[in-house]
């Protein structure tokens, strides 16, 4: 008998977010309003890895992650990885990657931005993808991810 345990239960159907870096899984919780849609999560905090360092994980039973916030979750944990389930078994598997631009995503941290008071959908396009540096479309200064009280 081995000494492994498993730590996080398996779902029948639905999507895996893996290597969530720690810290950063019940904000992606909230952010993507997750457990609003009243489907069996399991959220795992401070899991180790094989390397010793630690990550997050998140299970949605029933639910399966678009591309679309799949891109939106590169913004958060550029390193995750998708795993859509069905019967139990991973059918599709795949890494984040961040997107050219983000659309109605992220408020603007300039308080002086047109996007603040006008009716138009905040845009960025991604500057650094090393530093995760995005510019805005509208008054096209440029923030780290320290600026999206979203993000940290």
């Amino acid at each position: 008998m081995s000494d492994y345990k498993l730590q996080v239960e398996a779902i029948q159907n639905g999507s895996v977010i893996d290597h969530i870096p720690a810290h950063r899984g019940l904000k992606i919780l909230k952010f993507f309003k997750l457990a609003q849609a009243n489907e069996k999560i399991t959220v795992g905090l401070n899991l180790n890895k094989t390397n010793g360092q630690q990550k997050d994980l998140i299970k949605v039973e029933n639910t399966f992650i678009s591309d679309e916030q799949a891109n939106q979750l590169a913004l958060f944990a550029p390193g995750a990885t998708i795993n859509q389930i069905k019967n139990f078994k991973v059918v599709n598997k795949f890494k984040v990657q961040l997107p050219e631009a983000f659309v109605g995503v992220l408020a603007c941290p300039n308080s002086n931005c047109i996007s603040h008071n006008e009716p138009v959908n905040t845009q960025f396009y991604v500057n650094n993808r090393t530093e995760l540096t995005l510019k805005c479309h509208y008054c096209e200064k440029s923030f780290n991810r320290s600026f999206f009280n979203e993000l940290d």
